[in-house]
């Protein structure tokens, strides 16, 4: 494997804002173990990979801004979360390698090419003041990517320096999968920084015990790994996975296809980048069915780019089970959703429960959380536990109202927030 290692790549390097006016240099503030450093009001998140998650992301914070927490909203799992709204969350920088998108405020580099998302809100003003700036590439352009990016001219940005002289609580990647090193080498700089995680991709941080206790060191939450969309491929073949033991149909063969045409898709014609991807959602599914399946009659994964899709996403979904008396009971279904705003809405949940954990000190990979929103954490469990579980830990960490005081304030040592 050959790494890009640009210039300035030291945390130490001046800041390459290829454009932009860098933050005022002032003295770095220094990272507190995990407590609220700077304020308790906003949620102020950073994104790694402006890509069509994050703009729909960017897009889904402004179009939920003004919604009614007493009201069911369409798109949201929770209107406020633990005393943050939507509209708490506020973005600082983001990190792009890409020449379309750095040196551009955010507003205008989530509809730079090759992004291809749906535009489902006029509400994102035309200047977010959020600079893109030159991130780190390493493993990150793959053999396919490289076809349709051209790498920014400059040097890195110093993404320790950025991260906190622009106050940032929470980190979320969106890097391409395959980016096993580019992610390792974010990851540094996000302990450096002092900053929660939201490891949205394949690439595995929260699961694995050395980055967990990495966290709990640093005193960080992390969110991880491989975002679990609302309603997506995975959670629909985990559910009727799960639906099949629960009712005692033993389930003997499941596969499922995924054909897209955004940028992820075409990335993943790339076979090579594909092995943690498709241990995450094999997993995903494989670990609520209640036993072992031969890995020949398993078959979770990417299958195809077909660029008119664009960001759509079409999954063709099969299980073959064996039912009372040992009649044969087979179940298909297609699913056809936009790919990028289906992550947006867990996303917006992932930042503010790091939030949460922020401003309580709680460190290391945020167990309910993860199992519920992602589809490799460190423990995996059936969703209806793991909702549970995050409806627990909203209602334990949740901000009083505006006057009262908080019930605990954020320890000297940080509060693992790992499964016992």
């Amino acid at each position: 494997m050959i790494l890009d290692f640009e210039k300035g790549n030291s945390p130490l390097s001046t800041i390459g804002t290829n454009g932009i006016t860098a933050p005022k240099k002032t003295a770095a503030a220094p990272a507190t173990n995990g407590s609220a450093r700077y304020q308790r009001d906003k949620v102020r998140v950073a994104i790694i990979g402006v890509g069509n998650c994050a703009n729909s992301f960017v897009q889904g914070v402004h179009h939920y801004a003004d919604a009614d927490p007493r009201e069911r909203v369409p798109g949201l799992m929770h209107v406020d979360l633990g005393g943050y709204h939507v509209s708490d969350i506020e973005f600082t920088c983001a990190f792009d390698i890409n020449k379309t998108k750095v040196g551009k405020d955010l507003a205008q580099a989530i509809w730079a090419a090759p992004n291809d998302t749906i535009k489902f809100t006029n509400k994102v003003p035309k200047k977010l003041d959020v600079p893109v700036y030159r991130g780190m590439t390493h493993d990150g352009l793959g053999k396919y990517l490289s076809q349709k990016i051209t790498k920014a001219p400059g040097e890195t940005a110093d993404i320790v320096k950025i991260l906190k002289e622009t106050h940032t609580d929470v980190v979320v990647s969106y890097l391409p999968v395959g980016s096993e090193q580019a992610t390792k080498w974010y990851v540094e700089q996000i302990l450096e920084a002092g900053c929660g995680f939201v490891n949205c991709i394949p690439v595995f941080i929260a699961r694995e015990d050395y980055w967990d206790k990495r966290f709990k060191k640093a005193g960080l939450p992390v969110v991880g790994d491989d975002i679990k969309s609302q309603v997506g491929a995975t959670i629909v073949h985990r559910n009727l996975a799960r639906l099949f033991h629960d009712r005692g149909v033993k389930l003997m063969r499941t596969s499922q296809l995924n054909v897209g045409g955004n940028m992820d898709f075409f990335n993943m014609l790339e076979r090579e980048r594909l092995e943690s991807k498709k241990i995450s959602k094999t997993n995903a599914v494989t670990s609520v069915m209640g036993h072992t399946l031969p890995s020949d009659d398993v078959h979770v994964g990417p299958s195809d780019y077909v660029p008119w899709l664009t960001d759509r996403k079409w999954a063709h979904i099969r299980l073959e089970g064996q039912a009372f008396g040992d009649v044969p009971l087979t179940i298909e279904a297609k699913l056809e959703v936009w790919d990028s705003p289906n992550s947006a809405g867990i996303v917006t949940d992932a930042v503010r429960l790091c939030k949460l954990a922020l401003n309580h000190g709680v460190a290391g990979q945020l167990d309910g959380p993860s199992s519920y929103l992602m589809k490799s954490p460190h423990n995996q469990r059936p969703d209806d536990e793991a909702r549970e579980q995050t409806d627990e830990f909203i209602a334990k960490y949740a901000r009083k109202p505006a006057g009262e005081p908080e019930s605990a304030k954020a320890p000297a040592k940080a509060k693992s927030a790992g499964k016992k």
